[in-house]
């Protein structure tokens, strides 16, 4: 057995807080020598091997060889029976789950573990103050190790004549009585008390200077956003910039391989082995299988149900039964007045008359599940991000007549198989957009949709802002998170649809179901890819 493997299987075991001495570490080089197992294969089967060790009950720090043999037998024995199993039909619907905002585990980071640590208190809605900072270190932490872990940014082992020149991370504190040096530092985007654009991190604040900066790397900078800094201090305790970035974006291979024992969904982790395997499956049983996306279904517009009925109609005529369609809001032309009980009854008018649209199709009413998020004019409980689902009282007919209905949050997340899919309904380009801070960007630059999505994916967060430009319940700041990355975040926005795939992650707008042209979206599990549709209320669909 090579060093290389022996690395693998202690480093696997590490990550999930446990040691192995010199019998365990060799009885786990023999599985790997009988069953043949290669070296790209190795750590698939030993985090297979770990992550079963870990659930025990009697699993203690320091590895037990009986333990260890009892979770061998027991994986065999699994195994075998997966095998006879490997043709056998898979049920999408066991496979299918709704996840609201309020239902994810809340993970915090722990420093001093170097990893994800379940919550022991109870969520509660409006949170404390010690949550609200401690949101906002988890947002950091989280970034951070992903940046101290990026091949850029590690610290090389091997010499180099220009080692002693390269930049590393430092903290603010490091500043102190060092005027004139060259600096690369990381953290938040703030404005001081004094109204100055400044920097912090969890040591202190300095004060920026783009005075030297011309123009930033690509990416929409806001207050409340976290960012890679390089400058020279000056003697006036100032930083000046000479360059500012996004810290760098970890792919979800790469994530889940370290946290893939985390089941941040709250619906059962799965390994990275098992989703190579869904995938597979997904690809040769459900290829034809679609997801619709709505954005902007105004139900007090006649053209929306002309255009539903028209889509409804061409999925009958050709057996083309969604799995799952997405209706996100708003669901409204205009705002509700406070108290207008007339446009209140018109609000459940218009969701009532969905209900009976949907129920006079019967293969989609059986089929289809139908996803409901609220928009910013809807009506929820709460207009603090995450939202609460829309009011049962305005769905009731809804609920009563389709029989897959779910009153998802703002944002919400679908997981199907292996993926995850992230639907968020707000007008992000523009709120991006009021509160750019630093180096602007040209508001016509045809480019501003493509660092939208870097800025989102890189952050790691669906509102990278501060609390008073964007209010996030602190105790439920997980559900804004994209770490690890997403196979899929819908971006419902009122801007211009696009769609692009980042760092593997496949993110795409469908655009608003209103005018004389109505556009949605398709999402194809089997590709991971989406595609724009357009209906015509008045003509040929």
């Amino acid at each position: 057995m090579s060093i290389s493997r022996q690395q693998i299987i202690i480093r696997i075991f590490r990550k999930y807080s446990h040691s192995l001495g010199p019998d365990e570490l060799e009885y786990l080089e023999e599985i790997l020598t009988q069953h043949d197992i290669s070296d790209e294969d190795v750590e698939m089967s030993i985090e297979l091997v770990a992550k079963e060790y870990n659930k025990q009950d009697d699993a203690a720090m320091k590895v037990s060889l009986p333990i260890l043999t009892r979770v061998y037998h027991s994986l065999q024995a699994s195994g075998d029976q997966r095998t006879r199993k490997e043709d056998s039909y898979l049920d999408p619907e066991d496979h299918l789950h709704f996840v609201n905002a309020f239902e994810m585990p809340l993970w915090h980071w722990s420093p001093e573990r170097g990893g994800f640590e379940k919550a022991r208190h109870q969520s509660s809605v409006p949170g404390t103050a010690e949550s609200r900072i401690l949101a906002i270190r988890d947002r950091l932490n989280i970034i951070k190790q992903t940046i101290l872990r990026n091949e850029h940014f590690a610290p090389s082992t091997i010499p180099s004549r220009n080692r002693e020149h390269l930049l590393t991370l430092k903290s603010t504190k490091q500043l102190l009585g060092r005027a004139g040096e060259r600096f690369l530092l990381f953290g938040m985007l703030i404005h001081s008390k004094e109204g100055r654009l400044s920097l912090e991190d969890l040591d202190g604040v300095v004060e920026l200077d783009f005075s030297q900066l011309d123009q930033p790397s690509e990416g929409l900078f806001t207050e409340g956003s976290f960012a890679l800094v390089e400058g020279d201090y000056t003697d006036n305790a100032t930083f000046s910039v000479i360059a500012i970035g996004h810290p760098p974006c970890e792919s979800r291979e790469t994530a889940r391989s370290i946290f893939g024992h985390v089941d941040f969904l709250g619906k059962g982790a799965t390994t990275p082995l098992e989703d190579i395997h869904y995938a597979a499956r997904i690809q040769r049983d459900f290829s034809g299988m679609n997801f619709f996306f709505f954005s902007d279904v105004w139900l007090d517009q006649a053209d929306t149900f002309r255009g539903l009925q028209k889509i409804f109609d061409n999925c009958i005529e050709n057996n083309f039964i969604p799995k799952v369609i997405v209706f996100c809001g708003n669901f409204t032309s205009s705002g509700i007045a406070q108290g207008n009980s007339r446009e209140i009854q018109k609000y459940q008018e218009g969701f009532d008359s969905l209900a009976d649209l949907i129920a006079s199709y019967a293969l989609i009413t059986r089929h289809t599940h139908f996803v409901f998020v609220p928009g910013p004019l809807d009506l929820t409980v709460n207009s603090v991000l995450p939202r609460k689902p829309l009011l049962s009282s305005f769905t009731a007919r809804l609920q009563s007549k389709i029989p897959k209905v779910h009153l998802a949050s703002n944002p919400c997340r679908l997981k199907f198989f292996g993926q995850e899919i992230v639907v968020f309904r707000d007008d992000l380009m523009s709120r991006m957009l009021r509160n750019l801070v630093g180096v602007k960007p040209d508001a016509r630059n045809e480019n501003l949709k493509r660092y939208l999505v870097q800025s989102i994916l890189d952050q790691s967060h669906l509102a990278p802002f501060t609390t008073h430009i964007q209010p996030v319940l602190p105790d439920h700041d997980h559900a804004m998170r994209l770490y690890p990355l997403p196979t899929c975040v819908v971006l419902a926005d009122k801007y211009d649809g696009y769609r692009m795939t980042y760092e593997g992650c496949h993110v795409f707008n469908p655009g608003r179901f209103l005018g004389r042209s109505l556009g949605f979206s398709t999402y194809t599990p089997a590709s991971r890819e989406s595609e724009a549709c357009v209906v015509d209320p008045e003509g040929e669909s």
